[in-house]
C-alpha cells in the first residue's frame, strides 16, 4: 500500500473511532470514555487506538473537536445559508432542535451533557468546552446583533440577552426531552422562540414564515 493509501486508511478508522467515541460519551460520559471501552465497540484492538491517541485527555480533546465539526456542519451551516439577522437565528434554534429530534446523538447533546459534568471539574477538559461554550454564545450574540442593527427588533432589545433566551431555550428543550416526551418539548421550544420574536419584532408579520 502507498504511503496516501495508508494516511486515507488512517484517517477513515480515526473518524469511524471519533464518530463511536462521540455517540458512547453522550450516553456514558466524557470522563466514562476510554480507548478499550471504544476498542471493544468498534471490535477492534485497543493498542491500535494508541497509535492515535496516547492518553485518554488526548481522546477526550479529539472528541470535543469531533463534536464541534459535527455540530458546525449540522446546525450552524444550516443556518448560515438563511440571511444575516431573524432569520438566522430562528434558523439556528430549528435546526439545532431538529438536530436533537434526529436521534443522530443517542444521549441527546454532548456539549450539555459535558458542561455539566466538567463544570465543577478545573482542567484541561473544562477549558477547552469553556472554549466552545464561549465561541458559541459569541455567534448566538453576532446574529442578535445583526437583527438589532438591521432595525427587525427594537433597538432597546439586548443582543446578549436575546442570544441568552435562544440558548436557554435550546437546553431546556434537550434536557427535557427525555422525560416530558420528544415531539411536544420541541414543539414548545420553537413556539416559544417564535413568540418571544413577534414580541420583540419591529414588523411582526416578518416572522410568519416561521409558523
Amino acid at each position: 500500500m502507498t504511503q496516501d493509501g495508508r494516511l486515507v486508511r488512517g484517517e477513515r478508522t480515526r473518524t469511524a473511532v471519533l464518530d463511536q467515541a462521540l455517540l458512547l460519551a453522550t450516553v456514558n460520559g466524557l470522563d466514562g470514555l476510554s480507548l478499550s471501552q471504544v476498542a471493544d465497540a468498534l471490535g477492534v484492538s485497543k493498542s491500535g487506538l494508541f497509535a492515535h491517541w496516547r492518553s485518554k485527555e488526548a481522546l477526550q480533546l479529539a472528541v470535543i473537536e469531533h463534536a464541534r465539526a459535527q455540530w458546525t456542519d449540522l446546525v450552524i451551516g444550516p443556518a448560515r445559508a438563511r440571511p444575516p439577522g431573524l432569520r438566522r437565528l430562528w434558523a439556528v434554534h430549528d435546526s439545532r432542535l431538529a438536530f436533537y429530534e434526529s436521534g443522530v446523538l443517542p444521549g441527546g447533546c454532548f456539549f450539555a451533557n459535558a458542561h455539566f459534568e466538567f463544570n465543577a471539574r478545573p482542567g484541561v477538559i473544562r477549558d477547552r468546552l469553556a472554549a466552545e461554550l464561549r465561541d458559541w454564545m459569541t455567534f448566538l450574540t453576532r446574529t442578535a446583533a445583526d437583527a438589532v442593527e438591521r432595525g427587525e427588533v427594537r433597538d432597546t432589545v439586548s443582543p446578549e440577552g436575546l442570544a441568552y433566551h435562544t440558548e436557554s431555550l435550546g437546553v431546556c428543550a434537550v434536557m427535557q426531552a427525555p422525560t416530558l416526551g420528544t415531539a411536544p418539548t420541541f414543539r414548545q421550544a420553537r413556539a416559544a422562540l417564535r413568540d418571544h420574536l413577534r414580541s420583540i419584532a419591529t414588523d411582526p408579520s416578518f416572522l410568519l414564515e416561521f409558523s
